[in-house]
C-alpha cells in the first residue's frame, strides 16, 4: 500500500465501501466473508509494516477474487479499511457477522493429484453432454432459479488476532430475472434476515449495471458468441486487470458462469471448449462436491494464491455437480494459516430451473 493509496479522500472511502457492500451481497455463498477477512488481515499486515518502517514486498500485485461483480484489489484495500472503521464489514462487538450460520473449524480435504493428460478429451466429452441438456428459453416475467448447498473457510480477525473459521454447509437460493434487474437471495451466510433480501435494481445509489461477464444476465448471455476462440478473446478483454493472472481469471469467470448463471444451451456447451484453450488447465481424477458426491474435476492452480479451483463433474454422466477451491501450496504471512488441504469454498448445485415467479421453486405451480 503506497502513500497515495493510504491517504484516499473520505468521499472515495465511502464510494468504495458502498461498492464492496453491493458486491458482497451477490457473491456465491460465504465467499464474501472469506474475502473480507482475508483483505482485513492484509490491511493489518501492511499497516504493521508501515508502523515498523518495513515495506510490503512489491514483487506481485495481488488481486483477490471477488466473483460477480469483480473488484480490482488491492487498490481497494484502503477503501475497505475505511469501510471497516465505519462498521461496514468484519466485526461487530468482538465477533464476526455470519448471517446466522454458525462458524466452526476449517474445512479440509485430501489434495488430489492433478494431470494435464486428457484435458481436451474430457472437456470435449463434457461439451457434448452439455449440448444435449434441456435449457428452456427464459421469457420476460420468468426467473432463473438456482439452489445449491455451500460451505467455506475464511480468515477471521477478532481483536487483532486472526484464525481460521468456517461457515457450515447450508442452503442457498437465488432468483434472477432474464434482464438482471429483479432478483432475490436467500443465504444465511449473507442475509441477516432469514427471508432473504432483494437483488432488484437499481440499488440504493441508483445504479443499474448492464449485463456483462461480471453481471451475467440471461439476456446478456443469450447474445454471446458460441465460437470458442472469439468467446475466450471476449473473456480476456472484459476481465482485463482482474484476478492474479489473465488465464486464471478467464478460468474463474467460466467457473462462475457454470456455478450460478443460466447460459443458453449452445453457449453452455461452448464454455467447455473455451476452457480447453486456457493454458494450465488440468484434470483431478478424484474430487468431492459439497454434499459428498464424488466425481472428476477440471481444475487450474492459481500460482499466486496457491489455491486450485475445481469444477466437479459426475464421472459417468459428465453432468456438472459443483465447485471446490482447495489450498494446495503453502503461503506466507497471515495467509499461511490456509494450509495445504484447506477447502476455502465448496458447492453443490441441487436445482437449476426456470420458474414463473420470484421466490417460487420448481415444485410449485406457476
Amino acid at each position: 500500500m503506497n502513500a497515495n493509496t493510504s491517504r484516499q479522500h473520505p468521499a472515495e472511502w465511502e464510494e468504495g465501501a458502498q461498492l464492496f457492500t453491493r458486491t458482497a451481497r451477490d457473491l456465491p455463498t460465504g465467499r464474501h466473508q472469506f474475502h473480507k477477512e482475508r483483505l482485513m488481515a492484509q490491511i493489518q499486515q501492511e499497516q504493521q509494516e508501515q508502523h515498523t518502517g518495513r515495506s510490503a514486498a512489491p514483487a506481485k500485485t495481488r488481486r483477490l477474487r471477488l466473483p460477480r461483480p469483480a473488484i480490482a484489489l488491492p487498490a481497494m484495500a484502503a477503501t475497505v479499511a475505511a469501510a471497516v472503521v465505519a462498521g461496514v464489514a468484519m466485526s461487530d462487538g468482538g465477533g464476526v457477522r455470519d448471517g446466522g450460520v454458525a462458524t466452526g473449524p476449517a474445512l479440509t480435504a485430501e489434495v488430489g493429484a492433478a494431470t494435464s493428460e486428457g484435458v481436451p478429451q474430457l472437456l470435449d466429452q463434457i461439451s457434448l453432454v452439455a449440448a444435449k441438456e434441456s435449457h428452456p428459453v427464459v421469457k420476460p416475467g420468468q426467473y432463473v432459479y438456482i439452489e445449491s448447498k455451500t460451505a467455506d473457510t475464511f480468515l477471521k480477525t477478532v481483536d487483532d488476532k486472526t484464525s481460521l473459521a468456517s461457515h457450515a454447509l447450508h442452503r442457498r437460493q437465488v432468483w434472477n430475472s432474464p434482464d438482471g434487474t429483479k432478483g432475490w437471495l436467500i443465504d444465511p451466510a449473507v442475509n441477516t434476515d432469514s427471508a432473504g433480501e432483494t437483488l432488484s435494481l437499481p440499488d440504493e445509489q441508483g445504479n443499474t449495471p448492464k449485463g456483462s461477464l461480471n453481471h451475467p444476465t440471461y439476456d446478456y448471455l443469450a447474445k454471446l458468441t458460441t465460437d470458442p476462440d472469439q468467446l475466450l478473446a471476449l473473456i480476456y478483454k472484459e476481465t482485463k486487470g482482474q484476478g492474479n493472472t489473465p488465464d486464471q481469471q478467464a478460468f474463474t469467470t467460466i467457473g462462475d458462469l457454470l456455478g450460478e448463471s443460466y447460459p443458453p444451451a449452445e453457449l453452455y456447451s461452448a464454455l467447455f471448449k473455451t476452457a480447453a484453450k486456457i493454458p494450465g488447465v488440468v484434470v483431478v481424477p478424484e474430487a468431492v462436491d459439497a454434499v459428498g458426491r464424488t466425481g472428476i474435476a477440471v481444475a487450474r492452480l492459481d500460482e499466486t494464491s496457491g489455491q486450485r479451483e475445481e469444477w466437479i463433474f459426475d464421472r459417468k454422466t459428465h453432468v456438472f455437480l459443483g465447485e471446490r477451491s482447495v489450498q494446495v501450496k503453502k503461503n506466507t504471512g497471515t495467509e499461511a494459516l490456509m494450509k495445504p488441504g484447506t477447502v476455502t469454498f465448496t458447492s453443490a448445485i441441487l436445482h437449476r430451473a426456470v420458474v414463473d415467479g420470484m421466490k417460487r421453486t420448481p415444485s410449485q405451480a406457476g
